[in-house]
């Protein structure tokens, strides 16, 4: 179904979710996934979620203001999950303090919401306010990757850090005026105050001026075109510099680390909020593709039907240049109406038709609204699909074992209440045996599982189970032919098509010429070999009937009635007009 991703490419685009994540938050786009991949099973949660989709939608207005302020919203789960850790840094709580200070506002926006979902959000979302307050009176607005840079603590949270930070500035402003200071006594018009690792600060004097260079200075270092000097005040004040930049330092990381516990206390809080914005951030997303793609409210039924008006494949119409997608008809109940089988040939759209089905009835059960005009669903526990052809060749299966596994797993799993949705079974091996296959499936579904199936063929024999077992319908993706070439119509009406068109198909698909004139003639030849044969068996059979032996067509269930009856009849007690009427009906049933 490529619910997250497409089967050729694994890439997103194409896929449902490309199509419903309109998300503005990462966490909502998270939670969106999870919705996908884990539709719900129970009414009440789904009428929910389509009650707060239905607002949001008649609310265009109340929408964008909840997902502007969504799109400043950071990740706070995956933050709460390193402050959890312990992992999170300056920067992380910044983030944090951000967001939060917009859950005021949007808990505003939910004061007035009617349906049941954003009542709940409004009532349990927490601003943690208090929070917020301590982020933002500790945390610097501006601070560094590394927690052991300083920068980290604002000016007013420690008073102790303040000692230290003013005892750095103030030593700076001295050392700037010691400059000019000794510029002036000493005469040396160049000297400037420097700063390295290796000693520390220094005074820089360039050669012309040695011999002003007071005894007071101590050389440090020399160098090709200029000294280095210190003096025991600049080493004294460098002490009181270094020393109260270094405990800063140590402080600022020590207050950080109690302002992260502080936060970290109040984790399951955080989480809380995130859940309930993600959930938000989601139905957001329904709503405005909803309201995009002007998709309907579907119906929620526990009956087990699904009837679908004008559905349309989500995916597929959305990514049609010319947006002109032939919608289709479903009607599906289950013990009834429940088995489709689906006759036509390939690209007709046989496929597109059983997926959308299936993903109409998905998105009704994540709370979506649906592309039809009207759809009522009955609730499904799971939905099976068995289309495409692929092998293993590591595990050492091939295409025909891949699909022959998949279908003991459908069978073996799949309930009265599940959606089944089967392309081609049996296509991987013998005409005849993948023909006995595909009866026995459908047989088993039909009698044994019960479950809503749609199941495309090109087995044309198959058309006849309609009437021979309970709750089989034909169906076939109608098709203008126009001498040799063929238009698809797309469009799904009821009976079985009694032709595959793969010459056709094949031509389309840009075969050599001469591959197809050549195919047809043999398709002919093939076609009056079938009917010489079927002539040669009609006559063994009434041979073989003149002899009293017959042997019944395998999708014949009509004679075995008719022998049956007339093996239970005791002619010895009919009167001559019950003879007649019976003798009528017989005729009837032949002729049928």
């Amino acid at each position: 179904l490529e619910l997250t991703e497409t089967i050729w490419g694994k890439s997103k685009r194409g896929s449902l979710l490309w199509l419903l994540d309109k998300t503005d938050t990462a966490m909502g786009g998270r939670l969106l996934r999870q919705w996908i991949q884990q539709p719900l099973l129970y009414k009440k949660q789904i009428e929910d979620r389509l009650d707060a989709v239905q607002e949001l939608m008649k609310n265009p207005i109340k929408m964008e203001e909840v997902k502007e302020l969504l799109r400043k919203v950071y990740d706070l789960e995956r933050l709460a999950g390193r402050i959890a850790f312990g992992s999170a840094n300056a920067r992380d709580l910044l983030s944090i303090k951000q967001s939060l200070q917009l859950l005021p506002v949007l808990k505003e926006i939910l004061s007035s919401s009617t349906s049941g979902l954003l009542i709940k959000f409004h009532r349990e979302i927490d601003t943690l306010e208090d929070i917020h307050s301590l982020l933002e009176q500790s945390i610097f607005e501006d601070p560094p990757v590394f927690l052991k840079e300083g920068n980290l603590i604002k000016e007013g949270w420690n008073s102790e850090l303040d000692e230290y930070r003013l005892a750095v500035t103030e030593g700076k402003n001295w050392i700037a005026g010691l400059e000019q200071q000794e510029r002036d006594k000493t005469g040396i018009k160049n000297l400037k105050i420097g700063f390295n690792k290796v000693f520390g600060y220094y005074m820089d004097v360039t050669r012309s001026y040695y011999d002003l260079v007071p005894e007071s200075y101590v050389r440090k270092q020399t160098l090709a075109n200029s000294e280095r000097y210190i003096t025991p005040e600049l080493k004294e004040v460098e002490d009181k510099i270094l020393g109260a930049e270094e405990k800063g330092i140590r402080l600022e990381y020590q207050l950080f680390l109690e302002t992260r516990e502080k936060v970290g206390n109040e984790v399951s809080r955080i989480q809380s909020t995130a859940a309930i914005i993600a959930a938000l951030d989601a139905l957001c997303s329904f709503a405005r593709v909803s309201y995009d793609n002007n998709y309907t409210r579907p119906v929620m039924l526990e009956d087990g039907s699904i009837k679908i008006k004008d559905g349309r494949h989500p995916v597929v119409e959305k990514t049609m240049s010319n947006g002109l997608f032939v919608p289709n008809n479903t009607d599906l109940q289950t013990g009834k109406d429940h088995l489709m089988i689906i006759t036509g040939p390939n690209m007709a759209g046989k496929s597109t038709y059983m997926r959308q089905i299936a993903l109409i009835t998905l998105m009704a059960q994540i709370g979506c609204f649906v592309p039809a005009k009207e759809a009522e669903i009955g609730i499904v526990d799971r939905i099976f699909t068995r289309v495409g052809a692929s092998d293993n060749l590591a595990s050492g299966q091939s295409t025909f074992m891949v699909e022959m596994s998949e279908i003991a797993d459908i069978l073996h799993n799949a309930t009265g209440n599940s959606l089944l949705i089967l392309d081609e079974i049996g296509r991987g091996t013998s005409t005849f045996d993948g023909l006995s296959i595909a009866y026995a499936v459908v047989e088993h579904i039909c009698q044994s599982l019960k479950a809503k199936t749609l199941f495309a063929t090109h087995y044309h024999e198959l058309t006849e189970l309609e009437g021979m077992l309970p709750g089989v319908k034909n169906y076939c993706i109608a098709v203008k032919e126009q001498g040799d070439d063929i238009i698809f119509l797309r469009r799904i009406i009821r009976g079985g098509a009694d032709k595959s068109f793969g010459i056709q198909v094949a031509k389309l698909a840009g075969l050599p010429v001469e591959v197809i004139e050549r195919a047809k003639k043999i398709l002919k030849k093939l076609e009056d070999a079938d009917i010489n044969k079927v002539k040669s068996q009609n006559k063994k059979l009434q041979a073989a009937d003149s002899n009293g032996a017959y042997q019944l067509d395998l999708f014949n269930t009509a004679s075995f009635e008719i022998v049956k009856e007339l093996k239970d009849m005791d002619v010895n007690v009919l009167t001559p007009i019950e003879a007649i009427g019976i003798l009528h009906s017989l005729v009837q049933k032949a002729k049928e």
